[in-house]
């Protein structure tokens, strides 16, 4: 197994002292008395957040990188970051940033205007410097850029095609975390910078030993201020098990998505510190439709009527979190249309849809389940019930079960002969779902979803920056969706975290991403 560094890892004494880590029980004595070790739910996929495709991934990326905005500590309300200030053009056309003077990368370049056109060009010019770096699947989100301009060091404008309304919030979301890339770093390491990484960001990164540990060193020329930790160590542990054991047992200082089964556990002792917190999440099934019998929208509204979802939200989940309706979570407060009912349990209703759609003896199809990944929850427990449901009603579910990477890898670019597979999805602007996996041909339609009217909708609600207006177009969304049934609805969960009563300042975010600078050991 190599460990992936910093060039030869000509670490100072701090850092020496982090990297030092080795084994489970090991690390423990070697790890620094202020650095916080974190359980996390799968292995790293990259360091370049312009080709990170999951939340997993965002958290670590969230400590090394700046964008040009984030999210207000608690909200989903943006505010500045590596830019001081922002003016748009009346026609919503033309974002003008005002960036901050004092920011230095990590390894000493200096942020400017021209970093960020580098960045963005990278990955949105075809034929820019360094654009064969990618893929870059998410970058579309952050509008319809034509292109960027710097008028000078401090000064950059954003020019767009057409209003888009989405523009702020992702550039605060984990894909926004791209305007931060080191250009140098990009430039040195070119297709190996996803294994290298480099940004502006709290933590430095430091060491990656594949399915051991990721070490980031604090940045104490931060522009915000040296963290108060003196390094991050993320540990990959899939199994949900493991890493609740490790949690019991000291190895870990911090978990986020705590299985529901030991919430209770870590509630009732006293050396641990549960939280959660609301946040726009969606767990469902993709449905392929593109072939037989998915295509058939009744056999969709089928697989909605026969689950039982509200046992699946009380018995496996413990009520941690609430049945869905449709594709905008109830978190997105004005967006969600509350007047929207879940599909009831029904298995009558079902079977009369299976029949109606020439399968009176039922279909088998093939089911994909995930072993583990955030916002997964109990992914295979979750599938085993879905499964038994569907038997009830005739579909007959074949399971095949991979590792969440794995299973991300086989199932995002299509699902190709799969009929079934769960996702779940963590938002931060009621655009980014549907834009990415319901429009036509879109990067993440894994189930080749199409329609007319869902396309209209979307683009319309992109590009609608009236509020009230807005509001109104992805209620329009959400009912034209919901009767598509492209999904299955499942459940919106509410994320939740545990840690040791040595640790403070953490709090869940909205955005799903993490803040650790301000977090410390006692």
């Amino acid at each position: 197994m190599r460990a992936i560094g910093r060039r030869t890892l000509g670490l100072s004494a701090g850092a020496a002292g982090l990297v030092g880590l080795s084994g489970l029980r090991a690390a423990e004595a070697a790890t620094p008395r202020n650095a916080l070790v974190l359980g996390h739910l799968a292995e790293l996929e990259t360091l370049d957040p312009a080709q990170a495709t999951t939340i997993s991934d965002f958290r670590i990326l969230s400590s090394i990188y700046e964008g040009l905005l984030r999210f207000k500590s608690g909200t989903l309300e943006v505010e500045p970051a590596l830019a001081k200030s922002w003016t748009i053009s009346p026609d919503g056309k033309t974002y003008t940033f005002k960036l901050r003077d004092d920011v230095t990368f990590h390894d000493g370049t200096k942020f400017d205007a021209s970093a960020v056109k580098f960045n963005l060009d990278r990955v949105l010019v075809k034929g820019a410097p360094f654009s064969d770096t990618g893929p870059f699947p998410f970058v579309f989100i952050l509008g319809p850029i034509t292109s960027t301009e710097v008028i000078d060091p401090t000064t950059v404008v954003i020019h767009l095609s057409q209003p888009y309304a989405p523009m702020l919030n992702m550039l605060a979301s984990g894909v926004g975390l791209l305007v931060g890339i080191s250009p140098a770093e990009v430039k040195q390491f070119g297709k190996s910078f996803s294994r290298h990484g480099g940004g502006a960001g709290p933590f430095k990164f430091r060491l990656w030993e594949p399915n051991v540990r990721i070490v980031l060193e604090a940045n104490a020329s931060y522009f915000r201020g040296a963290p108060k930790l003196k390094g991050l160590v993320f540990r990959p542990i899939p199994d949900s098990s493991a890493r609740v054991s490790e949690m019991l047992s000291g190895g870990t200082d911090l978990m986020v998505e705590v299985p529901a089964d030991d919430v209770p556990l870590f509630k009732s002792k006293s050396q641990f510190v549960f939280v959660e917190q609301p946040g726009p999440h969606l767990w469902y099934l993709m449905l392929n439709c593109r072939q037989k019998p998915f295509s058939d929208v009744r056999v969709r509204q089928a697989l909605n009527y026969a689950i039982n979802k509200q046992a699946i939200a009380d018995q496996i989940l413990k009520g941690t979190a609430k049945v869905a309706d449709s594709v905008t979570p109830p978190a997105f407060t004005g967006f969600h249309d509350d007047s929207l009912k879940p599909y009831p349990y029904d298995p009558a209703k079902a079977k009369q849809l299976l029949a109606e759609a020439g399968y009176p003896n039922g279909v088998d199809v093939v089911f994909d389940v995930t072993q583990n990944g955030s916002g997964m929850l109990s992914p295979v427990l979750m599938g085993t019930a879905i499964q038994a449901d569907l038997a009830a009603v005739g579909i007959r579910a074949k399971i095949e079960t991979y590792e969440w990477n794995t299973y991300l890898a086989k199932l995002l670019p299509g699902m190709g002969k799969v009929d079934i597979a769960e996702m779940s999805f963590m938002t931060s602007d009621p655009d980014m779902l549907p834009a990415l996996a319901l429009r036509t041909g879109a990067a993440v339609n894994s189930g080749y979803f199409s329609d007319p009217e869902v396309d209209k909708l979307i683009a319309a609600g992109r590009a609608e920056t009236d509020l009230t207006k807005r509001e109104a177009i992805y209620k329009q969304l959400q009912q034209v969706v919901y009767k598509d049934a492209p999904w299955g609805f499942i459940v919106n969960w509410k994320q939740n975290a545990v840690m040791t009563d040595k640790v403070h300042g953490f709090e869940l975010q909205p955005s799903f991403l993490m803040r650790l600078d301000t977090v410390y050991k006692s």
